[in-house]
């Protein structure tokens, strides 16, 4: 019992990569060997004993094959002592594995393996809403939140977490920011000093523009005055906090009931919402283009951030043109779906 003892302990430290060669290396000499001891007894073919000591380790034991002779006999015997407890140990050990996993994953200290996801740093109740924004928009996109926290914030099979300084290239490096599709920082509400949450928030800019200048990097700003310093780091968009509420709240006291109307706009949940069209070649005006959409159930808006193009109706559309119009989910799936097949043709 003691060497048993003994060599369990050591099994038991083994990396997991030696104790797999080993289990495969013992169960291939194994086959080997019951095999050369009764080649009858499992008709003249290997593969018969190897399957016997499958079912042997794994504890089935169909019955189908089994040992004659004495040498045969006692080989099992040893099978069963040594082999069914290499297999227990071995499935032990992927038990742990995937265990390990789990808690790697709950703690952040996953790196992030995919590509053209969305990352949000600064975990908050904002960060919370953007979250189910994104999947109620998109649910085949990732995303992955940076925090400094140790749990991870939003348990979903779509949402990974990395814990760590978003200001530190290593972080950032196991966030995949180089091969995001954007990065969009909130302002840290766990800092009372509103200069101080600027602070952080441009630092944290600074950092993504000198890794991952190409990532398109929208932040919340808390004062309006330092918008001028994060020009300076080359951040593509900014938000300033309480900004949109503000101004909803005036809209809701001046134009009754049409707070619903901006609701939908700021949610994809429900209702209409703003959409980016592909191009159709044959559109050589606006006023066209409005009349094909408008025909098919989108309202042509602004082409990028343009949206007087409704008073230049005969003007041509760019080649480089991105236009946006108004409508609900089925149709632009549509209209999306014409575009690709115009490209096909």
């Amino acid at each position: 019992m003691f060497i048993i003892r003994k060599l369990s302990l050591k099994l038991f430290r083994l990396k997991s990569v030696f104790l797999l060669i080993g289990t495969v290396m013992f169960v291939l000499s194994s086959a080997t060997l019951i095999y050369l001891l009764e080649p009858a007894t499992f008709k003249e073919r290997w593969f018969n004993a190897l399957y016997w000591v499958m079912t042997t380790i794994a504890t089935v034991g169909y019955g189908d094959f089994y040992p004659t002779t004495v040498p045969g006999k006692t080989f099992a015997m040893f099978l069963f002592v040594f082999g069914i407890g290499l297999l227990s140990l071995v499935i032990g050990k992927i038990i742990d594995y995937f265990v390990q996993i789990h808690r790697k994953r709950g703690a952040g200290q996953l790196k992030y393996q995919g590509d053209n996801h969305i990352i949000l740093i600064n975990w908050s109740r904002k960060a919370k809403l953007a979250v189910e924004e994104i999947l109620s928009t998109d649910e085949d996109i990732e995303i992955v939140i940076i925090d400094d926290s140790d749990k991870h914030p939003y348990d979903h099979n779509k949402v990974h977490f990395v814990s760590g300084d978003p200001t530190s290239v290593e972080t950032l490096e196991n966030a995949a920011v180089r091969h995001a599709r954007a990065a969009i920082v909130f302002s840290d509400s766990r800092i009372d000093d509103s200069s101080l949450v600027d602070g952080k928030s441009l630092l944290i800019a600074s950092s993504i523009e000198r890794y991952a200048p190409e990532v398109h990097t929208t932040v919340e700003i808390v004062m309006e005055k330092h918008i001028q310093n994060f020009r300076h780091v080359k951040v593509n968009e900014f938000v300033l906090s309480h900004d949109a509420v503000s101004r909803l709240a005036v809209r809701a006291a001046l134009h009754e009931g049409n707070i619903d109307i901006y609701t939908q706009l700021l949610s994809r949940k429900d209702g209409a919402d703003l959409y980016e069209i592909p191009v159709n070649p044959a559109w050589a005006t606006y006023g066209e283009a409005f009349q094909d959409l408008i025909r098919k159930g989108a309202t042509l808006i602004a082409d990028r951030s343009d949206m007087g193009i409704n008073r230049r109706l005969n003007d041509p559309v760019p080649p480089d043109a991105k236009l946006y119009v108004i409508t609900d989910k089925e149709t632009i799936i549509t209209l999306r779906r014409e575009g690709e097949g115009r490209l096909q043709r």
